[in-house]
């Protein structure tokens, strides 16, 4: 039709929470802002940074008006940053990458992609593990649609592969362990369900840090039984009942 114009791409929220990251934001913040879906803004979250993070942050902000800077006055945890950062995004659509994962320059173009002709709210993709010293850990993917019930087996979404529609309102962070895990069950819950949006490939990579936290499997399932019984509000025998599904995907996973 003589005259019509294409409607603009959606733009794409990134929160990236900051703290001491000088070593690996540079990476993070390129594979961000080269996304061959160039419709994105990108808030890094400085969280009382002590080295270069914050001359990082400030020169990408001059070099890219995509880039939005949100400095907090005090390091409050990771939890505290991105909430920091929902609250100064603009964008339809809100994602999340930690200052030492990155993502593959296609990522948001395949994800929104597949995520729309799903009809979907809420996506996730399949990711990457990769060591410090740059070794293949494995490739994580979830199942090919999720809902609320399946979120309380395992944690099949990837808080760096998850993408959701704002239309169907913000969550909040915790400061809980699993503060990732917790945030998508109630995201799911919003939305009912969720669809595993990639063509197969991982398009998104996660940095395995030697000694991280999330290596220590006696606390996360002491986490794991907390999200069941606080944040969930199960009653015990519902947990222990979800808990022995967690057990059983953790294992399954280590296999």
């Amino acid at each position: 039709m003589s005259g019509a114009h294409a409607a603009p791409a959606p733009t794409v929220s990134v929160v990236m929470p900051v703290y001491n990251a000088a070593a690996t934001l540079p990476r993070s913040l390129r594979s961000v802002l080269s996304q061959t879906h160039a419709a994105v803004e990108l808030l890094l979250v400085d969280d009382g940074s002590t080295d270069a993070s914050s001359d990082i942050i400030a020169e990408a902000a001059a070099d890219d008006p995509r880039v939005v800077p949100v400095l907090l006055p005090r390091n409050g945890g990771v939890a505290a940053a991105r909430n920091a950062g929902i609250e100064a995004a603009t964008g339809r659509y809100m994602a999340f990458l930690d200052s030492d994962d990155w993502w593959s320059d296609r990522k948001l173009e395949v994800q929104l992609r597949e995520m729309q002709a799903a009809g979907a709210a809420v996506s996730c993709m399949c990711y990457q593990r990769v060591a410090e010293d740059g070794r293949d850990l494995g490739v994580v993917t979830p199942p090919a649609r999720l809902d609320h019930e399946a979120m309380l087996r395992s944690n099949h979404i990837g808080n760096l592969t998850g993408l959701y529609d704002r239309a169907i309102g913000d969550g909040r962070f915790r400061r809980i362990g699993h503060e990732d895990y917790a945030f998508w069950l109630d995201i799911v819950r919003r939305a009912g369900t969720a669809v595993r949006a990639d063509d197969g490939r991982p398009l998104a990579h996660y940095l395995v840090r030697r000694g991280s936290l999330s290596a220590d499997k006696l606390e996360a399932a002491r986490w794991q039984w907390r999200i069941y019984r606080e944040v969930e509000g199960l009653g015990r025998l519902a947990s222990a009942r979800w808990f022995a599904c967690y057990a059983v995907n953790a294992l399954a996973k280590r296999a």
